[in-house]
């Protein structure tokens, strides 16, 4: 079984920003679910994993290796999936993935051709194969992205936001390509949408201001909420002086409605009812906890 050992890593860009604030995680077998809102420092940390940027403290193992020591190795075993990826104009789906082959080192010819032909069958993309990648739609170039980063049959993969933007259908398709090939080596899926977590990881990690802010299992973390997150639907009016005297952790607009959740050991005012946790629960909490941490921080 491969382990991804994370310890103590931070990085800090030139312009000042703390992305990575002493992160530690283990990671092994499985997909795990990285999550966090825009600017956590997710892409940072998949940068870092990848490679792509070293850190400026901590320590990365895969196998019992640090990466930033035996980069080559790491890279050999590493299948990526970045944020946003660029392709080459009026080059077909089957020729860049022979291209990206023979650049990740699989230099047997028919080797090579069988492992191409087999990813575009699994990523279902074998009837558009010889369309070019840039006329593709947003799921379809999603899909052939995981196909370039599962060339060589790496160990270790890591996908940066892979449904963002894409429709309910490609997104479902993403979900079962990601479950399939996620059995029997480390996937790390960085996410800010909390259902491609429920659906797809047990376990995780959710990531705020550069720092791990709660790690577990989806169901026990859920659990552990039970009983201590309430529902009410609210006027504009009344939404401001809920959030300055209670734990507001999310407000939504249901039916031209707001729904308030409140965090309370006990039934926080009339009119509360008493909400079943989900994994969305756990992340504003976490989220809510993490931002009252840094105010009473600041005033300190």
């Amino acid at each position: 079984m491969q382990r991804l050992q994370i310890s103590n890593l931070s990085k800090t860009y030139p312009n000042g920003v703390k992305a990575l604030d002493n992160v530690s995680l283990t990671i092994s077998n499985g997909m795990f679910g990285l999550l966090g809102p825009n600017g956590a420092g997710k892409s940072s940390l998949m940068r870092t994993l990848a490679t792509l940027q070293p850190p400026d403290s901590g320590q990365v193992l895969f196998d019992g290796k640090d990466i930033f020591r035996h980069e080559q190795q790491l890279r050999s075993q590493l299948g990526y999936l970045p944020q946003d990826f660029g392709v080459y104009p009026k080059i077909s789906a089957i020729d860049l993935l022979n291209h990206l082959a023979i650049l990740k080192g699989i230099t047997d010819k028919k080797a090579r051709k069988e492992q191409v032909l087999a990813l575009l069958q699994q990523t279902n993309l074998y009837a558009v194969r010889k369309q070019a990648v840039s006329t593709y739609s947003g799921g379809m170039r999603q899909r052939f992205g995981i196909a370039q980063a599962l060339l060589g049959n790496p160990q270790l993969i890591i996908v940066d936001e892979p449904t963002a933007g894409l429709d309910p259908l490609e997104r479902n398709r993403f979900h079962d390509l990601l479950s399939e090939i996620g059995e029997q080596v480390v996937v790390i899926l960085s996410t800010h949408i909390v259902e491609d977590v429920h659906d797809l990881c047990p376990n995780m990690a959710i990531l705020a201001g550069g720092k791990v802010i709660l790690q577990g299992r989806p169901g026990l973390l859920t659990e552990a909420l039970e009983g201590q997150v309430w529902q009410k639907t609210v006027s504009k009016e009344t939404l401001h002086q809920y959030q300055s005297t209670l734990n507001v952790i999310s407000t939504r607009m249901t039916g031209g409605k707001i729904q308030v959740h409140i965090l309370s050991g006990i039934r926080p005012d009339a009119g509360f009812e008493p909400f079943s946790p989900d994994l969305s629960s756990v992340y504003f909490s976490a989220l809510f906890g993490a931002q009252r941490t840094k105010k009473e921080g600041a005033v300190c």
